[in-house]
């Protein structure tokens, strides 16, 4: 496994210091040295330990992160975590790895880390700066108060109910607070599909297509609505019928 990040988190909302501690502590790349609650402090702290990343909230007492960014110029990687986007070009004048609007949901961050990790490995020479993190696609979600990975290439359908979504995976089943356009939106569109207003279905499970009925791998059917007759047809069949060519 590669070097663990050293990380600290900054900021003065106690509540957004624990949502990232919860965030960094399922990501098996990052280890929380500390948090603390305004930059005064995080300088204090540097001098005291080694730093790989640090978690900046921008709107602190005494100095925002932004000042704090003019005045030290020795610094590691930073991510900035703020409520306010029009900071976002002065951020990035500091070259900072990543700008993190609040609230964050952890896929936005596990992006953000992901760029870092990327970047230290490139910078102390073990890893190219084009090479992947060598681990299937996946997104985690929040059910049963943990998170959880999920392996896209596992999905089966995911299942909108009401509130909620299920997702149905070839080893288990997770149930989530959110609604089913979210995961779509953290799904590859080339190798996902909305068939229904309450389904998603990968294309690659698809086993038939029969009227407005689909059927998966494992036997499951899942009906396609009227609205989405048509995309599916064309999206899943493309240029795959062989068809009889006449004498």
């Amino acid at each position: 496994m590669a070097k663990k990040l050293k990380c600290i988190i900054v900021d003065d909302e106690p509540l957004a210091r624990e949502v990232l501690q919860e965030y960094v502590q399922v990501i098996d790349h990052l280890e929380l040295v500390c948090t603390v609650e305004n930059a005064l402090e995080l300088d204090q702290m540097l001098e005291k330990q080694a730093i790989d990343l640090i978690f900046l909230d921008i709107q602190m007492p005494y100095l925002t992160g932004l000042d704090f960014l003019k005045v030290r110029h020795d610094l590691p990687m930073v991510i900035i975590t703020t409520a306010f986007p029009n900071y976002a070009l002065d951020g990035f004048r500091f070259d900072v790895i990543d700008y993190l609007l609040k609230p964050i949901t952890f896929n936005r961050f596990f992006k953000a880390v992901t760029k870092a990790v990327r970047y230290h490995s490139f910078k102390s020479g073990t890893q190219e700066p084009t090479e992947a993190i060598t681990e299937q696609p996946y997104f985690f979600v929040k059910c049963d108060g943990r998170y959880q990975k999920i392996y896209t290439s596992e999905i089966l359908f995911v299942k909108a109910l009401e509130n909620y979504v299920l997702i149905h995976t070839s080893s288990d089943k997770y149930m989530s607070l959110m609604p089913l356009k979210t995961i779509e939106e953290n799904l590859d569109t080339e190798a996902f599909i909305r068939v229904h207003k309450s389904y998603i279905v990968p294309i690659s499970k698809i086993r038939s297509l029969e009227n407005h009925e689909l059927i998966l791998e494992e036997g499951h059917k899942i009906p396609v609505s009227r609205n989405y007759a048509k995309q599916v047809q064309d999206k899943v069949l493309k240029d795959k019928v062989i068809k009889r060519k006449e004498p």
